[in-house]
Order: structure tokens, then C-alpha cells, then sequence
């Protein structure tokens, strides 16, 4: 197992024995939302942390949402539209998401899934590289990791092709690097 990748098991773990924890949405975020922004958010899974409290906020804001949609790790992830009751599809990797024929959104705020993070905004993900490619498809989104405290690490080196987050929400505080 490579370093990233004992780092990222070893994360996992640390995430998956905590019992399920509400993130706070902070006053800091709640301030960028306005009416007809797209924030794109995902669907946890394998003990993610959720971030339904900030895609409510989100809609009660009077924001657009948009889910990830995968078709193969070949392929860039895309945001589709979704209305909060539509149902969801299989997808793979076990991921839940909107159907191919739903709108493509350009999101303006990107939530994203993180397995570890440092305080400089440099972040682990799953490893396939999808979130990156999408923050440079999509430079202007503010990029916000949804994480619990546990995954935090003391420092990250990132790779050439890692793109940092603007912001991190954990149960504890909002992180701005």
C-alpha cells in the first residue's frame, strides 16, 4: 500500500467507527447563498460525512441543486439538476444520483466529500482523481470539504494536479486556509 493510500485506509477507519454526526452550517456559508446559485452536493456513502444541512440551507436560500453523476472513471463527473424528492438512481462505486437525461448545472458551490484534510485546505478524497478534474473544470465554484474532525491530519503534500478548498465544515468549525 503506497503512503496516500495507507493514509486514506487508515482515515476511513478512523471515520467509520464514529457514530453519525450533524455538521453545523455556519453563518459564513448561509452568507454566500442567494437565489438561483447552483451548489452541488452528493449523496454519502461508506461514512461520509452528510451534507444535508447545507444543501437545506441551500434550498431554503433559494438555490438550484445538483448531484455528481458518473459514468466511468474514464469519464469527468458532471452536476445534474435535482429536485430534493426526485428519485435517484444506481450509479457506480455505489453511488446514488440524478439520470443521465437530467440538466447539466455549472455549480457555483461545489460541497465535497473528503476521507482526510489539513488545515491548508489540501484534501484525500477516494482517489480518483473526479473532484479535482471538476474544480478545474470549474474554477470559479467555491470549493467547501464536508469532513468530521477525525479525519484532520497535521499536513498533506499535495500532488501537482490537487486543487485546495476554499473552506472546510467539520462538526467542530469552519476551517478557512
Amino acid at each position: 500500500m503506497t503512503g496516500k493510500s495507507a493514509l486514506r485506509a487508515s482515515l476511513r477507519a478512523a471515520r467509520e467507527a464514529r457514530p453519525p454526526v450533524e455538521i453545523p452550517v455556519p453563518s459564513t456559508f448561509l452568507a454566500r447563498l442567494k437565489p438561483g446559485l447552483t451548489v452541488a452536493s452528493y449523496v454519502p456513502f461508506g461514512g461520509e460525512a452528510d451534507p444535508s444541512p447545507f444543501a437545506r440551507a441551500a434550498v431554503d436560500a433559494g438555490c438550484v441543486i445538483a448531484l455528481p453523476h458518473v459514468v466511468r472513471r474514464s469519464l469527468p463527473m458532471r452536476f445534474l439538476s435535482w429536485e430534493t424528492e426526485a428519485v435517484l438512481i444506481a450509479g457506480p462505486f455505489g453511488l446514488h444520483q440524478p439520470a443521465e437525461d437530467a440538466a447539466e448545472l455549472e455549480p457555483d458551490i461545489i460541497l465535497t466529500p473528503l476521507v482526510g484534510f489539513d488545515r491548508g485546505g489540501n484534501r484525500i478524497g477516494q482517489g480518483a482523481g473526479y473532484y479535482d478534474r471538476a474544480f478545474l473544470a470549474h474554477p470559479n465554484a467555491w470549493r467547501v470539504g464536508i469532513a468530521l474532525s477525525v479525519q484532520q491530519v497535521d499536513s498533506l503534500t499535495p500532488d501537482p494536479w490537487d486543487v485546495p478548498l476554499h473552506a472546510i465544515a467539520t462538526e467542530l468549525e469552519w476551517i478557512t486556509p
